[in-house]
Parts: C-alpha cells; structure tokens; sequence
C-alpha cells in the first residue's frame, strides 16, 4: 500500500474539546477524539508528499477557529469541514485513574458533527476523486443519523472502485448506540466494506456479548478485508492478509502506564504511515505497538511532537 508522493489520506470522524484534570477544580483545555488523535499522529508520520485532512461538521461557536488552528499547527488540513449552522462542537471531559484507565462524560447530543450529511452534498464527496485513503471508526458512524451512515456507505463503495483504501477502526461505545442490535448489523456493514480492519478485540467481545474470545476472534479474521488487525491489549496484536495465515506481532510491555487513552488512536496512526511508506502488514503492526507504547506513557491523547519517536 505505498504511497504515490502525493496521496490525499483523509480521516473522517468528531474533533471534540478535550476539558481534563490540572489540579485542585481547575481544567485544561484541549481538542482530540478518536479518528482526530489519528490524523495528527499519521500527519506527523505520513511519507513525504502525502496529505492528511480532516472532515467532519463544524458548528459555530467560539472555539472553532482555535480547533482548525490546532490543526493546522499539526500540518492537519482542514478543507473538507462543512459547516453546520445553528450547531456547536462536542465537548467531553477526562478522568484517569493511577492505573492509567480512563473515564470519559460527554456532551455532544446536538453536535455539528452529527450533522455533516444533512446537506445535498459534502466536501468529502466532491472530493471523493482525489482521495487514496479514507479511514473513520465505529464512533465516525455511530454519531451519524441514518441517512448520513448510508450516505458514507456509499463513498466507501465509491472509493473501493477506483481503487482508494479504506480503513475501519472497530471503536465501539455503546452509549452512542440506539440498541446493541443496531450497533452489530451496522458496523458489520462498514467493517466488511473495508480494505483493512483495525480491530480491538475488548471492543469485538463487548459488542458481541456472551461469545467467547476466541470465537470472536475467529469472526474477525475472517473478515473479506484484505487485511485484519486484532490488537489485544497486553497480548500480541495478531495480523491476517488475505489468503495468508494470521501472525502475531509482540507488543512492548509498558510497566507503569500514565494514561491508556488514545493508544489505539496511535496505533492507528502509525500502522497506516508504515503500510503507506510500503512496510508490510506485520511491519506495521510493529510500528502501530511501538507508538502505542510511547502514546500510554504520557498524559493526553496527543503526546509532545518532542515526545515522537524519530522512526518506527
């Protein structure tokens, strides 16, 4: 999957502002969310030449301008937002505990993102020539309405042939979920219609709740995607291209992790870098575990670029 030099790679989900802990009732003000934690990780690990831009709905409120200059400041391009009038940008707060774990509460009901779709056409499809990947997540779909996961549905198939990638994150929060029935035939859909599946089996064994993990397992590997990625945790991430036996891919064991959160964002971020730069599947998976490592090891879903490592 190597880049050309000059690939537009997209990431389509909800930029949210990030309120988390600083000490005794104060908050620091961020932006991240998932699909957003990795465009800027694959922007700063992206070939040279290649693209990384994010879509999704803005609203109108006073922190749009600083979210697309945060951004921009990551080398972000933010040409295909659409605006949303009369909406305003999610906000959600973090907790972590001293294990690491994390505990989200959101507000983002009435969010502009949610209403990308809700215009005869986007951006995202106007451009839909010129983009070489698409990656969005579980929580990409789950915040659309009906018609706007159809109307995304459709720009998958539209890419696949003329032969774009897509990428699938599995991501499941059931909060965001009409009923769990909804949330499995759904993403089902979308993780089938995808060229690589990223997939993390906690998030597979709670949507499919009351199967063991190795069935599930089973189902994710058999997956049409050409390539599949189960990551598991502390366990080896496990990696099948089609047509080929799965491998495992050791992680690197972190002793005292700071902060859990964005690790898979990065990982993300870092496999598609190293599969665009023409590194194999399990390459890939090497490099997605090594930032996933650096990524836990810091507070914040986005680390200090000085905290990047210089190649993966």
């Amino acid at each position: 999957m190597a880049t050309s030099g000059s690939d537009m790679l997209v990431c389509f989900g909800e930029c949210m502002i990030e309120l988390r802990g600083a000490g005794p009732q104060l908050l620091r003000q961020g932006f991240a969310g998932d699909t957003f934690n990795t465009a800027v990780y694959l922007s700063r690990l992206r070939p040279p030449g290649a693209t990384v831009h994010y879509a999704m709905g803005i609203g109108t409120d006073p922190f749009v301008a600083t979210m697309r200059q945060a951004w921009r400041d990551e080398g972000v391009i933010d040409d295909l937002v659409r605006e949303v009038p009369g909406r305003s940008t999610g906000l959600y707060t973090i907790h972590v505990d001293e294990h690491g774990e994390r505990r989200f509460n959101y507000w983002r009901d009435t969010s502009a993102a949610r209403g990308y779709f809700d215009a005869p056409s986007t951006p995202l499809e106007e451009r839909a020539n010129d983009i070489a990947l698409l990656y969005l997540s579980g929580i990409s779909v789950a915040i659309l309405p009906s018609a706007g996961r159809d109307r995304l549905f459709a720009l998958m198939t539209r890419l696949r042939a003329r032969g774009a990638r897509v990428a699938w994150d599995n991501n499941y929060r059931p909060t965001l979920w009409a009923s769990v029935t909804e949330a499995r035939e759904t993403m089902a859909r979308f993780g089938a219609a995808s060229d690589i599946a990223l997939l993390t089996l906690d998030d597979e064994i709670a949507l499919h709740g009351g199967r063991d993990a190795e069935a599930v397992m089973a189902d994710a590997l058999d997956l049409p995607c050409s390539e599949v990625v189960v990551k598991r945790g502390a366990r080896s991430t496990v990696v099948r291209q089609h047509g080929e036996a799965p491998v495992e891919v050791p992680v690197l064991p972190v002793a005292r992790p700071i902060d859990t959160t964005a690790a898979g964002d990065g990982f993300a971020g870092a496999y598609l870098a190293a599969r665009l730069r023409g590194r194999s599947p399990a390459e890939a998976a090497a490099a997605g575990n090594r930032m996933a490592a650096i990524v836990i090891q810091h507070s914040g879903a986005i680390i200090a670029r000085e905290a990047m490592p210089k190649e993966l």
